[in-house]
């Protein structure tokens, strides 16, 4: 029978070969980090092979035989605390479906990506799809596999999602926009018929430099820490991290729309803030990861909405913002100025939607992805279905592709899945929102003072201190006293918008 110590040095074997196979994963996700922001052009065929060859190799380290049978050995130990077994268990898991997938098929994959990603931003520079589809229909075809490959009920795409949300599927997922439609078309009805907040002053001119300036500034105040990690330019805004100590966020700026930046910093500051805030000693380990992207979207929609676009917020940084951009925000009061941030209306980017229509945004992608993973619709179809699925839900005539089907990067990323999770994280931030509220009495008025450190470290000891231990309807319990129930979300609402 082999000592307490013998287990030890298993775990601690264990924790470090899992700690290499992180070390290559980072490694590849600096270069697609790069290859977003700094990458010359021509550097993109050589790149596609550098990525394609890390991500080889780390799928070869994720399955190699040793760890393999070091997970198995370490899953029969009963001396194990509950937090390493969990490590043990959840690496197991993704072991098992790390192994349907041969080392060819994981670079072909990764190949695939890059040329896709490549082709997208060629594609939005000519505002024309015919440049994206014939990359994004070789991705598709490889997505199908994977679905194929990893094993499904009902549906493909159910394979697929679960890499974003591991408890949801199709079914549930259509019950939940199903479930949420009907309220929001009668909160927007309901607003329709007010008078309507001039927003044309967000459309003024709102110099580069002072923007960047400005959100600099936000990010820091929010709490993101510049000395482990930092904020550039990109085509579409997104947040990758190397560890809890080295965490990008990227953002976008135009200069006739002050909205474009400033919501999409805190956005991808609240994603930021989780990654900053997880175990940066459990390093390689599930305990040192987020739980799951509708967890992590939860993170950026609570900064992005419950705090960024609330009064309390305002009643602090209004007076700041009027510093950077007195020109632009002359004669601009602090209610117009809230009410038109807020202002509910159908529209053609989803990054720049009200909090009302944004989910009809996510329910078109949705349903576009399980129409082109299904079979349904075929890659060249998109346009085609992408403006009359957004005629359809919010009304509107799409001019163009670069503000239709070519709008997002996730699709040159191959993230099928993971639209659905905007709108699961929206709804878990408004439930986690009030339960910060009760536990925090004097959680408004810090935030009136410019204080969200009370909530930073509420978040940090309830959802991010956790990493993936949990699942989300697991944390949501632990954290909320129930699981997910969106009708935290319609309060939310009509209590914002009801005034």
């Amino acid at each position: 029978m082999l000592t307490q110590q013998s287990t030890n040095d298993l775990y601690n074997d264990f924790c470090e070969r899992m700690r290499r196979v992180a070390d290559i994963k980072y490694a590849a996700a600096v270069l697609q980090w790069d290859q977003e922001t700094y990458m010359p052009a021509q550097g993109a065929d050589g790149r596609a092979r550098q990525l394609a060859t890390l991500s080889e190799i780390a799928h070869a380290h994720s399955t190699d035989a040793q760890l393999v049978n070091l997970v198995k050995e370490l899953q029969g130990r009963g001396d194990l605390d509950a937090k390493q077994q969990r490590n043990v268990a959840l690496t197991a898991e993704d072991i098992e479906k790390q192994q349907k997938f041969s080392n060819a098929f994981v670079r072909q994959l990764s190949e695939a990506v890059s040329k896709a990603f490549n082709a997208w931003i060629a594609a939005r520079r000519e505002n024309s799809f015919s440049h994206f589809s014939g990359a994004l229909g070789e991705l598709v075809v490889l997505k199908k596999q994977e679905a194929d490959l990893l094993g499904y009920e009902a549906h493909p795409y159910n394979a697929l999602v679960k890499d974003y949300e591991k408890s949801m599927d199709v079914g549930k997922l259509d019950a939940v926009f199903t479930a949420i439609t009907g309220p929001l078309q009668q909160i927007m009805a309901q607003i329709a018929q007010q008078p309507q907040p001039d927003e044309s002053f967000l459309h003024r001119f709102y110099p580069k430099q002072k923007q960047w300036d400005w959100g600099m500034y936000l990010v820091k105040e929010l709490g993101f820490d510049l000395q482990s990690g930092r904020q550039d330019i990109s085509e579409h805004p997104f947040t990758t991290n190397f560890s809890a100590k080295d965490v990008r966020i990227t953002t976008r700026i135009d200069e006739q729309d002050f909205a474009n930046m400033t919501w999409s910093c805190i956005h991808e500051a609240g994603h930021a803030l989780y990654e900053q805030g997880l175990p940066d000693a459990d390093y390689g380990l599930p305990s040192g990861e987020y739980a799951s992207l509708s967890i992590h979207e939860s993170q950026s929609r609570l900064w992005e909405n419950s705090v960024g676009r609330g009064i309390d917020f305002w009643q602090h940084y209004y007076p700041v913002l009027q510093g950077y951009f007195p020109e632009a925000l002359a004669g601009i009061e602090l209610p117009h100025f809230y009410k038109a941030i807020n202002k509910v209306k159908p529209s053609l980017i989803r990054t720049e939607a009200d909090e009302i229509t944004y989910h009809f945004h996510v329910k078109v992608r949705y349903q576009l992805e399980k129409e082109l993973i299904g079979g349904e619709v075929a890659v060249q179809d998109i346009p085609a279905r992408w403006n009359q699925l957004y005629h359809d839900n919010l009304g509107v005539t799409v001019p163009d592709d670069k503000n239709g089907c070519l709008q997002d990067v996730h699709w040159s990323h191959g993230s099928f899945g993971y639209f659905p999770t905007y709108s699961l994280g929206s709804f878990y931030a408004s439930q986690f929102w009030a339960k910060a509220n009760e536990q925090l009495p004097q959680l408004k008025e810090q935030l009136r003072s410019g204080n969200s450190q009370p909530l930073l470290q509420w978040l940090r000891k309830h959802i991010h201190a956790e990493g993936r231990l949990l699942e989300s309807e697991d944390l949501c319990r632990k954290v909320t006293g129930e699981p997910l129930n969106i009708n935290y979300f319609i309060t939310y609402l009509k209590s914002k918008y009801t005034p």
